[in-house]
């Protein structure tokens, strides 16, 4: 009876946790209200370096994010509420477990399980609503040891690895765009052996004669796709465009009809 008792128990947080997931996934695609994105810096290599610019940054290092997300909900005609507000918070000691390389589906999901466990306990947000979580991991760019960020939609999460640097500030910010949109649902665009867009939804300008350089970038395809062969990270959000596959995905645009 006991055993029973607390199977029961168990299964009732269990979906009590799943559905309160389900919402905040949902609610964060609504777009009727400011969706807030709080951005956590962790010194991903422990240089002085990085400890510094940690210690240097304000919330105006991330305005072009904002400014992109809004540009991109006018030119898909959502309302005035289809925008997020970043807010910078306290540095953190700790970083977050690193994603597993070339793992299998079990070592992804015990990962994904450990993310969000250590996230819960190292960055408890204040406030209603739903919010979203990055944690902004800094390293000197001259190390060039840089792994590949990531980001969940379950927890509205990610690990985004950038690099302390001044000139590298709206690059970077291209890479927190990727991700924050990946925390809402928005899937790679890329192929992921060479990281070159994928045709036509990695592209911004899949129509454009001739095909190559393109102007733009599609914000989940990566980079701006320069020749056949080459492709590069966008400098600024400004080079950066959200396509129609995307803005379906965090809900700028209805769903297609099956």
């Amino acid at each position: 009876m006991f055993r029973a008792t607390r199977i029961f128990i168990l299964l009732f947080i269990l979906a009590a946790v799943s559905y309160s997931a389900y919402r905040a996934r949902i609610q964060s695609v609504e777009w009727k209200y400011t969706l807030m994105v709080n951005v956590y810096p962790i010194n991903g290599d422990s240089s002085e370096l990085s400890e510094a610019y940690i210690n240097s940054l304000s919330v105006n290092e991330y305005q072009s994010v904002e400014k992109f997300m809004l540009t991109a909900a006018e030119q898909y005609g959502k309302n005035q509420h289809a925008s997020i507000q970043i807010r910078l918070q306290n540095k953190l000691k700790q970083r977050p477990p690193a994603p597993p390389e070339n793992a299998n589906m079990l070592e992804v999901m015990w990962w994904s399980l450990q993310f969000r466990w250590w996230a819960y306990r190292h960055a408890k947000v204040q406030g209603p609503g739903t919010q979203v979580r990055l944690f902004l991991q800094y390293f000197d760019p001259q190390q060039l040891q840089v792994h590949r960020s990531t980001a969940l939609q379950e927890g509205l999460i990610g690990q985004v690895n950038v690099f302390a640097s001044t000139e590298m500030r709206e690059k970077n910010n291209v890479v927190i765009a990727h991700e924050f949109l990946h925390t809402l649902g928005a899937t790679d665009k890329y192929n992921l052996n060479t990281d070159f867009p994928s045709f036509p939804d990695g592209y911004a300008e899949p129509e454009k004669t001739p095909l190559h350089p393109q102007r733009y970038a599609e914000i989940m395809g990566g980079r701006l796709a320069l020749t056949e062969y080459d492709a590069v990270i966008p400098s600024h959000l400004n080079k950066v465009v959200i396509g129609p596959k995307t803005a379906r995905e965090i809900n700028f645009l209805p769903a297609l009809s099956k």
